[in-house]
């Protein structure tokens, strides 16, 4: 689920089934606060998802998600 707001900035909420610890959380907000044009993300293995927001004329939510697949969090559809 995704939306975006006035500023041009996009939100979008993400599932990753596998995500299961604090190094879990760790590893995926290095990865995906790394990538140019993400401006924020906030991980919960508790609920198992990934809020990001970014700015989708750097980054698209694809490339997003085939981060977290490459680092071993692939996206719930």
């Amino acid at each position: 689920m995704s939306s975006t707001h006035p500023e041009g900035t996009r939100r979008a909420t993400l599932t990753a089934p596998d995500i299961s610890c604090e190094h879990c959380v760790a590893t995926i907000n290095k990865a995906v606060g790394g990538m140019a044009g993400v401006s924020k993300v906030a991980t919960s293995d508790q609920t198992k998802q990934i809020q990001v927001e970014f700015d989708p004329t750097r980054v698209s939510l694809a490339q997003i998600e085939a981060t977290l697949d490459d680092e071993g969090y692939p996206v719930q559809k």
